[in-house]
């Protein structure tokens, strides 16, 4: 092992998310001085089977302060890395996964391990003179992601009478991933106008994620026809398809084994019908989360009935195991990839390596607690996942990741390509 890959330091500290709640960054240090640093983003909507966050409770931020996961991270996990070198991600991250030896991430806790291990993927890639993705994914990472836009919110992302938690769109007909943006942003602030002439200012005031939360209103068939005569009123028609995240476990009742929807107990069956009306009455084109996080049987009933992208989050929560029970059980054919939901970067990779070698489409995801930190740019690119989830085309840390994948796409040049109508499968040539 060359001494200047080594590690010499592994240090914490306590930082703010976009919410202004704390969060965990981590700086890792190689014998020559090289830098990697890395932040763990938060969610507000989580599945019962993420990685675990330490939190310290009492009063201080609400119980919400992560000094515990600093204090891991500098007293446990940094003495456990000292010295490995930083070319070896998954002895790393095996090295805290053994010593934590919880399912869920409970002793070191996920929040500390997941900042830790991007930040000694940073240091590896920053020791090579090598972009972030390109370490991470090699020479052949070349395909910008279709972005999807975060246009009005609900669920536990709002103040708003939506049971369904996020109303997308993805501008799949743009040439390129600059294009994509532009279109995006465009009618980003055509929505805007139109909301506010229809629904009042307060339709103005915005979610966790920079999306509009228009009050008063519960109906999605509203949600959609605003967003498409928006994408209209751009010129954009035809250009778009439509995505949800129904985020449906925080509307189930276990006691009941309905769905609160509308002010109405429904059953599953019903916002089966729901769903189907909604495909067929718009261009809608993938539904993230359409039943509650165990329900692998009616996951795989609507990957049947629909011919279209059906999202596993709360389902897989990111994890190999949970996501072969779904291969195994044809529960959704795409995989929401969020690295903080597992644990480790390694971990992230090997789920999503798994979803693409049985024909699962990857999805990476933001969560609703971001940073400025721009790696998860950096791994849509790597691993040519074809698609991204990243909230509104507004706010500092949703405009960071979007803005590195302009840089990315400008130092590919001619070899990148825009996955375009293909982000199930993106085109590699």
């Amino acid at each position: 092992m060359e001494s200047r890959f080594q590690i010499r330091s592994v240090k914490a500290r306590e930082i703010l998310d976009c919410r202004g709640n704390p969060t965990v960054e981590v700086d890792v240090m190689t014998e020559v001085g090289v830098l990697g640093r890395a932040d763990t983003p938060a969610g507000r909507s989580r599945g019962r089977y993420e990685a675990s966050e330490l939190r310290d409770g009492g009063k201080r931020y609400g119980g919400l302060g992560v000094r515990e996961a600093v204090k891991v991270v500098n007293e446990v996990i940094s003495p456990l890395l000292i010295g490995m070198d930083v070319r070896c991600q998954r002895d790393i991250d095996y090295k805290m996964i053994e010593y934590d030896c919880t399912e869920l991430k409970s002793k070191l806790g996920g929040n500390a391990m997941v900042a830790t291990s991007l930040a000694v993927a940073k240091a590896a890639a920053n020791s090579l003179s090598l972009p972030l993705y390109r370490y991470i994914g090699g020479s052949n990472s070349h395909v910008l992601p279709v972005p999807m836009f975060l246009y009005i919110c609900g669920g536990k992302l709002a103040a708003t009478d939506f049971d369904f938690q996020e109303f997308n769109a993805m501008p799949i007909g743009a040439r390129t991933f600059s294009e994509a943006i532009q279109m995006g942003s465009e009618v980003y602030h055509t929505l805007g106008n139109m909301l506010k002439e229809r629904y009042g200012k307060y339709s103005l005031n915005t979610g966790d994620e920079g999306s509009f939360s228009p009050p008063g209103v519960d109906n999605p068939e509203e949600a959609y026809e605003i967003i498409l005569k928006a994408i209209k009123e751009e010129g954009y028609e035809g250009d778009f398809v439509l995505a949800l995240d129904a985020a449906a476990t925080h509307m189930y009742n276990l006691d009941t084994g309905k769905y609160r929807y509308r002010g109405k107990d429904i059953t599953k069956e019903q916002l089966m019908e729901i769903y189907e009306n909604l495909v067929n009455k718009y261009p809608l084109r993938s539904i993230e989360d359409p039943f509650h996080e165990d329900d692998f049987e009616s996951f795989a009933e609507i990957t049947r009935r629909l011919n279209i992208q059906i999202v596993g989050d709360d389902l897989f929560v990111s994890n190999m195991k949970r996501l072969a029970k779904g291969v195994e059980m044809h529960s959704a054919n795409t995989v929401l990839l969020k690295v903080n939901q597992v644990g480790t970067l390694t971990e992230a990779l090997d789920t999503a390596s798994y979803a693409m070698r049985n024909s699962y489409s990857v999805l990476v995801s933001e969560r609703s607690a971001q940073t400025e930190d721009t790696w998860l740019a950096e791994l849509a690119v790597a691993i040519n996942a074809g698609q991204i989830k990243n909230g509104a085309p507004t706010r500092s840390e949703r405009v960071a990741q979007f803005n590195q994948l302009i840089r990315i796409e400008e130092e590919l040049g001619g070899t990148s390509r825009y996955a375009g109508r293909n982000y199930r499968i993106p085109p590699l040539t």
